[in-house]
């Protein structure tokens, strides 16, 4: 994880915000990321790094809101295949799984 989103992590846990981090763990095929790519997600929906951009970004922003109101981690499986792609304009084609975890602060640092 790169300094910058390591300090957005820690300034948002900090001040108390909810939030998610979203974490790229494999990918098959043409997609928008590597493995270990990450994105903090807030519960006002402000994001911090990339897991691609676009129509991807979204749903796994979108899935990441869900996670925040369910409390629970999941691994989000997004497909990125041809005829989904070409429908929503991308110019990948590959699947993605995504771990996605709310992060909470835990007693005292």
């Amino acid at each position: 994880m790169d300094r910058e989103l390591i300090g957005e992590v820690i300034k948002s846990l900090q001040q108390g915000k909810r939030c998610a981090l979203a974490t790229i763990i494999q990918v098959k095929g043409s997609a928008p990321r590597e493995a270990g790519t990450r994105m903090l997600i807030s519960a006002d929906g402000h994001i911090q790094g990339t897991v691609g951009g676009g129509c991807a970004e979204a749903a796994i922003r979108q899935r990441a809101l869900m996670v925040l109101d369910r409390g629970r981690p999941e691994i989000y499986h997004l497909d990125l295949t041809a005829d989904t792609a070409e429908d929503e304009g991308m110019v990948c084609g590959g699947v993605m799984d995504v771990f996605i975890e709310p992060l909470e602060v835990i007693g005292e640092c």
